[in-house]
């Protein structure tokens, strides 16, 4: 003789649905947060800039922007770069523009031979007219 139960499992159809709509919404958000975070390195550079007593304001027509954090990496107007990639591309713009200036922004915790890797590629190629960022 078999028993048979009278209760039925069932899984209600809407629970399932919101649960899986609630997952992609988290799995849409955590991919689009990480990719923000990786592919905007610049609003995110936290440079400390050393303190300068004789400082001036600087506003030229065109310029360079180089960035060296305190972390490693080198920025060129934002766009992150090994050394040799920094010096093709300071070397095509100053190229097209022999007057073209550059802006030199190091973080004060950072290492000086990468400051001076970076100012002897710059002097390798004959920029002239270089300013390093500081606070007052």
């Amino acid at each position: 003789m078999r028993i048979v139960s009278k209760r039925d499992y069932m899984i209600s159809l809407e629970s399932v649905a919101m649960t899986d709509i609630v997952l992609n919404m988290f799995i849409f958000f955590f991919i689009s947060f990480s990719l923000l975070y990786t592919f905007s390195p610049w609003k995110k550079l936290d440079v400390k800039l050393p303190k300068a007593e004789h400082g001036s304001t600087f506003k030229p027509q065109q310029q360079i922007n180089i960035a060296i954090s305190s972390d490693g990496p080198v920025y060129l107007d934002g766009e992150m770069l090994t050394i040799k990639e920094l010096k093709k591309k300071v070397y095509s713009r100053y190229a097209a523009n022999p007057g073209i200036s550059v802006l030199l922004c190091a973080d004060k915790r950072r290492a000086f031979r990468e400051v001076v890797t970076v100012l002897d590629i710059l002097s390798g190629i004959g920029i002239t007219q270089l300013n390093i960022a500081t606070v007052e």
